[in-house]
Parts: structure tokens; sequence; C-alpha cells
């Protein structure tokens, strides 16, 4: 698994016993054998997270994961305050340690204190089968019907163990121990046994091993042995015991005796120190719910944790700033394994928009490759997946390459209306090659394939029309395209921009004015909708004034004009708001007037590398919003 993976599973497994927690102080009324069960089932949930994470296909969530546990802390309700506090000191542990260079080792010391807890389970294990294989059976006057009774050493607590052939160890001074003693301590490993406890009392310990570091499961775990033990002791009264008896022959063997450590990792002891006031509470309150569900009802419950566990182990936080993988490899081995090619295309993004090519072309051939295996290769998905290496080939010049990609696009998708992006992008290829021609063939192909939704098509054949001459032709290309595109859609605003531009070599100035108002309105829409390109979760940020000094550029990269906007012969200005950080680098952006045709995206590109000296308020570095305005002007 990838390290994002293991992000998730961590940040997640925070969630789950908070959860459990709050059901059980919802159950608080309940018998112990219930709260017994949503332990269990929160248990189950984690040892399910980590394969539904990998097997199952992501639900693309836009927040950033430490968000999301935020929110999450937020929603636990005062009632179970107590786990609040664990949680956000858990929570921060996680965010600081996915820092790009505590990695490795972090992962390292996941495993080892994973395999180390296995290896103390496993050592119990094998300390217990030792015993059972040399333990002699204890006298034939205690009966333990099916079940065998076994001696254990002298002074040692009583325990259950096993899975297929359960026995009991009682300890050779049980002997010497009333009938009535030996009755109820019997009766008490035999619940055990009834309940199945051994076989989950494994499970949770699997479970809690491979979440060792997390203080919220070690909070499970002993809630779910306090209530295990009481469970018990509810069968034992439930059978006839009187309650003072039993409490106090259960105080004399917790003063007597004990377990030995290495027991206690495999098998079940009678009583254990650190929760014997509670029970003792528990077992003299005539008024407490003793009702025992079967075993069939837990089994129920673990496996309906698992089911509503499903969706929520498949959302993979999505901020708006993707980062480059640490091992490209690894990473395409895990999208594999989730046949999740949405998690390769995002991370190629970000490669893309750090130039890094090879990274970004390795990982959309492999995210190809889960397309075709999951969908087939004459599948609209896969034709997507070509038409996004198109795209990548030609933001890096590789035109005759990005059209042998369209055309294998055009190809599979055929005359579905998902074929009508590469009809679009061959014709600007052909126009490229200056062959206005074909150009013309391929965008009315386009309009034809998607008639639904024929605007972009339009405004293409309108700006062939124009750059051959074809006035009349032009102005009603332009004409229809804004009739059938949303009036608040980028697309609509990007024909009008063109269309006044047209207008305006037209002399007819009257008509570009009003045009223009129809951009204009479509481009404030899209600024209110838009979204930040980067999600900050740092303190809120300040404006310059008032004593907050504005940040100042330290180094910028040029933007690259789009092939598309060149093509038309499109200009104009975009402006982005930016917040920078207290360490001089872009937080978020949101564009606040744009443009069409790509350029907005290589505005954003170009700032995302700007350097910038950080703004200050009383001498200190602050977050500070600013306004950039790139010009995009054909010279």
């Amino acid at each position: 698994m990838s390290y994002s993976i293991f992000t998730g599973i961590a940040l997640k497994s925070l969630i789950l016993p908070a959860v459990a927690w709050l059901v059980v102080v919802i159950l608080r009324h309940s018998s112990a054998a219930a709260r017994h069960v949503v332990w269990m089932a929160a248990f189950a949930a984690l040892l399910a997270l980590p394969p539904l994470m990998l097997w199952l296909p992501a639900l693309r969530m836009p927040m950033p994961a430490p968000a999301l546990i935020a929110q999450s802390i937020a929603a636990v309700p005062d009632a179970v305050t107590p786990m609040r506090a664990p949680l956000v000191a858990a929570t921060r542990a996680a965010s600081h340690s996915a820092l790009p260079g505590g990695r490795p080792a972090w992962l390292l010391l996941w495993a080892a204190g994973a395999l180390l807890a296995l290896s103390q389970t496993l050592v119990g294990w094998l300390v217990m089968c030792r015993l059972r294989r040399n333990g002699p059976r204890f006298p034939s006057a205690v009966a333990g019907g099916p079940v065998e009774i076994l001696q254990g050493p002298r002074g040692s607590m009583p325990l259950a163990f096993g899975l297929l052939r359960p026995v009991v160890f009682l300890p050779a001074d049980a002997s010497e121990w009333s009938d009535e003693r030996r009755r109820l301590v019997l009766a008490h490993e035999l619940a055990h046994i009834r309940r199945g406890d051994i076989a989950l009392h494994l499970l949770a310990r699997i479970a809690l091993s491979f979440y060792w570091w997390n203080p919220l499961a070690w909070a499970a775990w002993r809630g779910l042995l306090k209530e295990r033990e009481r469970a018990a002791d509810d069968l034992v009264l439930s059978a006839g015991a009187r309650p003072a008896d039993y409490a106090g022959h259960l105080l004399e063997i917790a003063r007597s005796f004990h377990a030995a450590p290495a027991a206690g990792w495999a098998a079940l002891a009678m009583a254990r120190k650190s929760q014997l006031e509670g029970r003792l509470l528990a077992i003299l309150d005539s008024r407490a719910n003793r009702n025992a569900p079967g075993r069939a009802w837990a089994l129920a419950a673990s496996l309906t944790a698992i089911l509503l566990v499903c969706p929520f182990a498949a959302i993979q936080a999505q901020d708006g700033t993707e980062t480059l993988p640490a091992d490209v490899d690894a990473t395409i081995r895990a999208a594999a394994a989730q046949h999740n090619h949405q998690m390769l295309e995002d991370a190629a993004r970000a490669a893309e928009v750090l130039r890094r090519y090879d990274m970004a072309q390795k990982l959309l051939e492999s995210s190809l490759t889960i397309r075709a295996q999951t969908s087939g290769e004459q599948s609209v998905d896969y034709g997507l997946g070509l038409l996004k290496l198109g795209d990548l080939e030609r933001s890096r010049r590789n035109f005759n390459e990005a059209e042998a990609f369209y055309t294998k696009a055009a190809s599979v998708l055929g005359t579905r209306p998902e074929g009508a992006a590469a009809l679009v992008d061959l014709g600007t290829a052909a126009l490229r090659r200056k062959d206005p021609a074909q150009a013309a063939d391929y965008f009315r192909r386009a309009q034809l394939a998607d008639p639904a939704r024929p605007g972009t098509a339009l405004m293409w054949l309108a700006v062939v029309s124009d750059q051959q001459g074809n006035v009349q032709e032009a102005d009603s290309f332009f004409k229809h395209a804004l009739t059938v595109q949303d009036p608040n859609s980028g697309e609509a605003a990007t024909t009008a921009e063109l269309y006044v531009s047209f207008l305006q070599r037209q002399s007819r100035a009257e008509e570009a004015e009003s045009v223009r108002g129809l951009g204009a309105s479509a481009r404030k829409a899209q600024a209110a909708s838009a979204v930040t390109v980067r999600e900050s979760i740092h303190t809120p940020a300040f404006r310059a004034g008032d004593g907050v000094t504005a940040p100042v550029v330290l180094s910028k990269v040029q933007p690259q004009y789009s092939d598309e906007a060149k093509l038309a012969k499109y200009q104009g200005t975009v402006a982005v708001a930016v917040e920078i950080g207290t360490d001089g680098s872009p937080q978020s952006m949101k564009v606040i007037r744009g443009l069409g045709l790509g350029l907005e995206e290589q505005a954003m590109k170009a700032i995302g590398q700007w350097k910038f000296q950080p703004g200050t308020k009383g001498g200190q570095p602050v977050p500070v919003i600013a306004t950039i305005e790139v010009n995009f002007r054909l010279l």
C-alpha cells in the first residue's frame, strides 16, 4: 500500500472508536453484553478498514483529510468529552507525521510496533498451548460439561482458552476452595466460552496490534474488556447466583491470584484489579439490565458495522493541491490494486503543474491501463483516458503525438457525445497545421456528435470562418453558439469575448458593447461559483493595510500562452486572489476574473511557482491575501 493509503487508514481509524464510544454512551442503560457488541463491532470495522480502502473504488471528496477529521472531532458531543482530547492529539500527531521527510520512518515505526504487538499475542498463544498440552486434568469432581477442565499452577488466575476445543484452567489451589466458589468460577469461565469471547478477544487483539499507536483504539480495548467481564458476570447472576456471594468470591480471587502477562495476551483471565471496583458495583446493582444477546446478534452487528464503514473507507480526501507521490511505482501498484485511475490522474496533474512531464506521462499511461482493464479498450472510459494523454502531449508542445492520441480517442468514442471533445481537439490540430477546411470538417462532426451541447464546436466554426474572411458565416456561428450555451458558463463568456473582438474589427462598436455585457455577466457568475484551487487549513489570512504589509514578489515564472488561445487569437487578463503563506509560497488561489481556452489554468500554474517575501503584522510573518493580474497579449 502507498503512503497516502496508510495516512487515510490512520486518520479514519481515529473516528471509528470515537463513534463507538458515542454509541456506548447512548446505550449506557442497556446490558453490558449489548455494549460489548458495540465495541466488538468497532474492532471488526477497524480490522476491515485496510482491505476495504485497498479494494473499494475511491470516492473523491473535495476536502483535506485533516479538515475531514477536524469536522468529525467537532461533531463529537459533549457527552463523550473524555474522547475529544486524545482524538485531537492523535489527529495532530497523524497530520504532523505526514511530512514528506518523515514518511519512511513513520511507516517503519508503524510496522515495527504492529509486528511487536502481534508477536506478543503469538507468544501468549504458544505459552497457553504448552500449558494446555502439559497441564493435568482437574479432579473429576469438577464438572465442566463438554469443556475440559485443566489444572494450572498454584496462585494462577482462572482462565479460558482455545478456539475449536476450548478449555478452562483452574489453579491447583481450587481443590481447596468451597464447592460454591468452584461452581461460580467455572460458571464465569464457561459463560465466556458460550459467548464466543475467546475468538472475539483474538480478533480484537489483532486489530489493536495494527493500531497500537492509536490512543482511541486502546480506550476501545479497555472498554471491550470491561463490558466482556460484566457480560459474563450477568450470565452467572442470571443463572441464579446471589450477587453478594458472587461479589465476595470475585474479590477474594482478585486479591489472591494473578495471571501471567503472556497468558493475558491470548487467554481470558477472570479478574483484573483495575476493573474490580466497577464490576463489583455492577454485580450488586439490582437495577442493572442483564439481558444477553446471542452470538448471532453480535455477528450481525459486526457485519453491519463493516457494511456501514464501506462508503467511509472508500472516501479519499482530495484537496486542491495534488502532491507528487513519493514513490511513483508504489502509487501505481496501489491504484492498480484499487482499480483507481483517478488517483494516478490527480498525481499526474500535480506533476504537470511542476513540469515533471515524464512522471505525468508514466502515471497517465498506467491510468489508461487501469481504464482498459476495468472498462475495455473500446469503452468511453478508455477514450477519455486517451484524451488526457493527448492533452499532456499538447502541454509539452508535442503536437504530433497529441494529435495521434486524439485520433485514437475519436476512433474509440466514435459518434458518441464524449467523442465531440476529441473531434474539437483534432480540429484545433488541423488549424495549427493551417488546414482550415479539415478543421471545419472536424468541428462540424463534433457538432453532430453532441447535438445537446454544440456550443464549443460552433464557436470554433466561427473562428475558422472569421480567419477565412467569411464574415457573415462567422457572425452566424457566433450568434448560434451564444443561443445554445448556458449564459452563466465560462464557455459562453469565452464565446462572447471572441465575438466582441470580431465585432470591433467590423466596426460594430454598439453591438460589441452589448455582447461585452453578456460576457461580463457570465464571468461574474463564474467568479461567484469558483472554488479555491488549493485549500489552506492555516490561520485566517489578512489583507494588506492597517499595519499589515503586502507580500513582495521575489521570483516569478512567466505563464505560457495556451495553444487554443493562440489559434483563436484570444487575449485578455486573468485576475487571481492568492493567499501568500508565512513561508512565502502560495497557499490557495481563486480566479476572480478569468479567461477561457486554458489561460486561467496557465496563469495559476505560473503563480503556483512564484516565490514571495511574506507579508507581516507587527514584524511577524502572517498569511496575506493579494490580487495578481496576469496579462495575455499576442505580439
